[in-house]
């Protein structure tokens, strides 16, 4: 009782503290999201639009290729269903109330008063999913989470601890997406993950939102030695303001980490996106990719590797595009060795698409439009799968919009 009490005194100091990166929001300015929606049987009933929404977030109404689903709309869990026995997907909650042990990994990683999101969040005991991958097993398929925005001028607040255990392999792919009708909120997301010794985590998170919607994800990922994790980041859609940095802490001999981040800013959006990889121990790697393009709003972004650990190897990799004067583009690298026996080294690039390239496509036949987008698609293009073909669609036309609009 003592300890958490300790954790609201420090929540509570903290509900002004600002974020060290991106734009301030205000949270009086939003009301608590409703925690009583209807439960939802099967995700199919939902109207197309609403069905639709889920596709371009990645998730699959009818489950198909997937083997569990868990979706919160503003601050209520309104469905979860689990295909596979071996795999645990449930809400956080109901999380707590089976696993004494599970108050061990609660605001470990992430701290109450990192800031005045993460405060919020504790302070109004934020729900979200918790799924755990028990030692030994290897999901054929991903799990499916959706946190979606269904009210107006509401603070959605969740939190997520993913579990994994070792010699077990899991895929998450989420989605984050808003309603028809919600065109301001502000979603908080604190996700603390865990990967124990020679497990596996591939999770994608894909950015659906609307125009005027605020996002402030915090994240931080505990890998144990020998443990691998694959994060994947996209968001291509117009959108008011993101900030969102995920760590990852390398705490085990021979660890791994890469980060794919994609991302778009539009007219009227302001992105500050990176990730930072922490090596504290010996003989881990770390890969950090991003692509970021402007088509008129702002981009930061970031990229830092920390190495505390002899023997250990990173590559940071960040490029942008400019396709028009009315944008912005600030690639932050930083490199900290403070140790002798270790190698980090970035590439940074930020400009506009090679004239040279444009013409060379031309000459083979294609439209200036065309390739534009083929050059814009190539540039995105990590190695990101298992996203669903409608999503894949609506990347495609996203792309085509860009190419267009870029001439």
């Amino acid at each position: 009782m003592q300890a958490e009490e300790n954790l609201r005194k420090r929540a509570e100091a903290a509900l002004h503290k600002e974020a060290a990166y991106g734009k301030n929001i205000e949270l009086t300015e939003y009301d608590i999201a409703p925690m009583d929606l209807a439960y939802i049987e099967d995700l199919k009933d939902l109207d197309e639009e609403a069905q639709r929404a889920l596709l371009n977030a990645g998730i699959v109404p009818s489950g198909a290729g997937r083997i569990g689903s868990l979706v919160m709309i503003d601050n209520t869990i309104t469905h979860n269903s689990v295909t596979d026995e071996n795999i645990e997907l449930m809400p956080l909650h109901f999380a707590q109330k089976k696993y004494e042990w599970l108050k061990d990994y609660m605001w470990n990683l992430v701290q109450v008063d990192a800031d005045k999101y993460t405060a919020l969040s504790y302070l109004e005991n934020a729900n979200g999913y918790f799924i755990r991958a028990p030692k030994g097993i290897h999901t054929k398929m991903p799990v499916q989470t959706c946190l979606m925005l269904g009210s107006h001028n509401v603070s959605q607040t969740v939190h997520n601890i993913v579990i994994v255990e070792e010699n077990a392999c899991l895929d998450v792919i989420t989605g984050c997406t808003t309603g028809t009708g919600v065109e301001k909120a502000l979603h908080l997301g604190i996700s603390e993950m865990y990967v124990k010794k020679n497990g596996t985590l591939n999770f994608t998170m894909i950015h659906n939102w609307s125009d005027q919607i605020g996002v402030r994800p915090r994240t931080v990922i505990y890998l144990e030695e020998g443990a691998t994790l694959i994060n994947n980041y996209i968001t291509l859609k117009s959108v008011k303001s993101i900030q969102s940095y995920p760590t990852a802490r390398l705490a085990g001999k021979g660890a791994f980490a890469r980060f794919n981040t994609i991302a778009v800013a539009h007219p009227g959006s302001e992105l500050d996106l990176g990730s930072r990889v922490i090596f504290d121990a010996p003989e881990t790697k770390a890969e950090l990719i991003s692509r970021t393009i402007t088509t008129g709003g702002k981009i930061t972004a970031r990229g830092e590797m920390i190495g505390n650990a002899p023997r250990s190897n990173g590559h940071l990799e960040c490029h942008g595009l400019v396709l028009n004067n009315e944008g912005t583009q600030r690639a932050v690298p930083i490199l900290e060795a403070n140790v002798d026996d270790i190698e980090l080294s970035h590439e940074a690039a930020v400009g506009r698409i090679a004239r040279e390239q444009v013409e060379y496509l031309m000459s083979r036949g294609l439209s200036e439009e065309e390739a534009v987008g083929m050059i814009v698609r190539g540039f995105l293009d990590v190695g990101i799968g298992g996203i669903p073909e409608e999503l894949q669609v609506d990347i495609d036309d996203t792309i085509a919009m860009i190419g267009k609009n870029a001439m």
